[in-house]
């Protein structure tokens, strides 16, 4: 719903900004000025803010009607998600484990496969060694007397 409300303020956007193809038009005595579309679209507004006070029944309703779109839109996206997930699992056990290096150039100029993969756990002890440490720690320690 919000969508379609987007989509027709913006091609309205578009059709005010487009131009006529004539000739300039003679100005009249009514034409509206940019100061007087700002103050009505803000009486607009204004009006809009009071419109629960006056249409209490209209407004609850709407709440009700975005409440169930909502939900409508998460089951949408659970049912997304898990068609996705599962499309995925079926990629992942179909497709054949390629070595390091391999490239497979009927697919594409870049190999995606490394993001079905889980952990390569290729860091070395080296690379998991703190690469910084702080100075020693000095005690001063007082001779037995």
């Amino acid at each position: 719903m919000f969508f379609l409300l987007r989509l027709a303020f913006w091609l309205g956007v578009v059709l005010i900004l487009l131009p006529t193809g004539s000739a300039q038009q003679p100005s009249s005595a009514n034409d509206v000025g940019p100061s007087d579309a700002v103050s009505a679209a803000s009486a607009t507004v204004h009006d809009l803010r009071g419109f629960c006070t006056r249409q209490p029944e209209a407004c609850s309703v709407g709440s009700q009607m975005l409440t169930q779109a909502g939900y409508k839109l998460q089951a949408g996206a659970r049912m997304l998600y898990e068609f996705l997930t599962a499309e995925l699992v079926k990629h992942r056990a179909a497709s054949p484990a390629s070595g390091a290096g391999e490239h497979d150039s009927a697919n594409s100029d870049f190999d995606k496969s490394w993001l079905l993969r889980g952990s390569q756990d290729t860091l070395t002890p080296a690379d998991l060694a703190p690469a910084w440490h702080g100075p020693s720690a000095h005690r001063d320690v007082k001779p037995a007397a």
